[in-house]
């Protein structure tokens, strides 16, 4: 994964800093520490990354609003 896929995950995730369980906020700030050491994440961590990222970041269901912008 590239450097840019890392920085968006990460700056995504410091707003959910304080929801994360203990792993997840041990887990999260090794990969800033990687971050600002500009290392490239291997696969498991990047993965890992990943994983965290989407347990955060729930899509909206946009068709909830449909019935208040009938035609």
């Amino acid at each position: 994964m590239s450097y840019r896929e890392q920085k968006k995950y990460l700056e995504f995730l410091k707003s959910h800093e304080r929801k994360f369980t203990a792993k997840e906020l041990e887990d999260y700030k090794m990969f800033v520490k990687r971050q600002k050491d500009d290392e490239d994440f291997d696969s498991i961590s990047m993965k890992r990354l990943k994983e965290i990222y989407d347990k955060y970041n729930v899509s909206v269901d946009r068709s909830k609003f449909d019935s208040f912008f009938k035609k």
